[in-house]
């Protein structure tokens, strides 16, 4: 079903598009480093709610593309259009609730999550929590229509719009941080302008008939209840194994927190600059749901299997050059963030132990997406689940409260949940059982 170029045009833009929202992430933290370790911790804590957020968007998005490329294999266009019309109705609405709900609470929710934090730190969160929450449903029409044209393999479309996006964002950041001296706020607001900007293009474009999925000319979306369940079949278990997710790496963040500010900010610094390690997986496995969600909907479950080989494959390919790369230049790019010398150390040993661990990573995130892809969403939200919370929570709090460990515990919890995910991820697709679930 897919050729070998075919697959390369899906993935090149994937992969672009990663490493666009990689880079400006790393710059919005060199930028936010100038002004203090207090603003970089701030900003880290409240991202790591932000993300949780965002996630539970995303899995929503994810519900509607797998849904719309199921129809596409199944040559069933109308219904995709369908499904196009209620994803971007629904992620609309639930992000401008989850919006509301964010800037109502807005400190209430810090001092709940994290406790009792630096006034400073505190300071600085509660400004870029409420402007980034302002975003929230810009960035939720972005990823629904950008799902919908990964679905139709055009990922050249995204790819256009996040260059767009990230371009504004870091020439804002430069304008704002560096020549308005605004601080945190010099972060927040271009990420805002950015988002909305990158909404409504992308929206325009999807509204286009000539796309094999495409939204309402006139975003006269409708009310399908049974559409949207379907969706929310796929999207609730992914929403929730996401959340969860987010939600034990929120736990640990509020952890390290007890550790000083220099653990703090290693902590953010370092899990900053390996998401560069991260993102072939998250592209590839963006690109998987795609593949193997149009295979199993033409009913082509061994094509679906050698793609999903395949891909995996080009996985461990790309990422032995990523990570020996990234432990070999540790200490410079660390540098880049301006840390105290203490937390400067910290930070590099633990990119140069992520880096080996890494070798596990692919099995345990990007596979579980052809699971997904093929509607066994139950399966991959309960071993997430079971995993982030008896090892990457339990086993983490064991270490570091137990056993009195430094920062390093958390990551050797976290290479344990990596661990129990491979076993049971790559059982699962060797049996055969996720491909008996499929959702049209």
């Amino acid at each position: 079903m897919f050729s070998k170029n075919d697959l390369l045009k899906l993935m090149i833009p994937l992969i672009v598009e990663q490493i666009l929202a990689v880079l400006v992430g790393m710059v919005d933290v060199v930028m936010v480093a100038s002004v203090g370790e207090a603003a970089v911790s701030g900003v880290s804590l409240v991202d790591s709610i932000n993300i949780l957020l965002i996630q539970l968007l995303a899995a929503m998005a994810t519900g509607g593309a797998v849904v719309a490329a199921q129809y596409l294999g199944n040559r069933d266009e109308k219904n995709a259009c369908m499904a196009a019309n209620q994803l971007v109705l629904f992620n609309g609405v639930f992000s401008l609730g989850i919006m509301v709900i964010v800037l109502i609470l807005n400190k209430s929710l810090l001092r709940l999550i994290f406790g009792s934090i630096a006034d400073d730190v505190m300071r600085n969160a509660e400004v870029y929590f409420q402007i980034t929450a302002i975003s929230y449903p810009f960035l939720a029409i972005y990823n629904s229509c950008a799902a919908l044209y990964r679905s139709m393999g055009n990922s050249k479309i995204s790819m256009y719009t996040s260059l767009i996006m990230n371009g504004i964002n870091i020439v804002g950041n430069a304008i704002c941080v560096y020549g308005l001296h605004m601080g945190v706020e010099g972060v927040a607001y271009p990420t805002l302008l950015s988002r909305a900007i990158a909404a409504v293009i992308i929206l325009y474009l999807v509204r286009n008939p000539k796309n094999r999925i495409h939204v309402d000319s006139h975003l006269r979306l409708g009310f399908q209840p049974k559409m949207i369940k379907r969706i929310l079949k796929i999207g609730i278990p992914n929403g929730l194994e996401n959340s969860m997710f987010q939600f034990g790496k929120l736990m640990i963040q509020s952890l390290v927190s007890t550790l000083g500010t220099s653990a703090i900010a290693a902590f953010a610094v370092a899990s900053n600059i390996v998401t560069i390690e991260y993102l072939p997986g998250n592209a590839l496995g963006l690109g998987l749901i795609t593949v193997v969600g149009q295979c199993v909907g033409a009913g082509e479950f061994e094509q679906a299997k050698k793609y999903t080989k395949k891909i995996i494959a080009a996985n461990y390919i790309i990422l032995i050059f990523v990570a020996t790369g990234l432990a070999v230049f540790s200490t410079p790019v660390v540098g880049i963030y301006n840390l105290s010398s203490e937390a400067s150390a910290i930070a590099v040993s633990m990119i140069v132990v992520h880096s080996i661990a890494m070798t596990i990573w692919p099995t345990s995130f990007t596979l579980p997406n052809a699971l997904r892809a093929a509607s066994d969403v139950k399966f991959t939200m309960t071993v997430s689940v079971c995993s982030m919370w008896i090892f990457r929570i339990g086993l983490s709090y064991l270490l570091i409260l137990g056993f009195q460990m430094n920062i390093m515990g958390v990551w050797i919890a976290m290479f344990a949940d990596w661990l129990f995910r491979d076993f049971c991820f790559i059982t699962r697709f060797i049996r055969g059982k996720w491909s008996r679930h499929l959702s049209i």
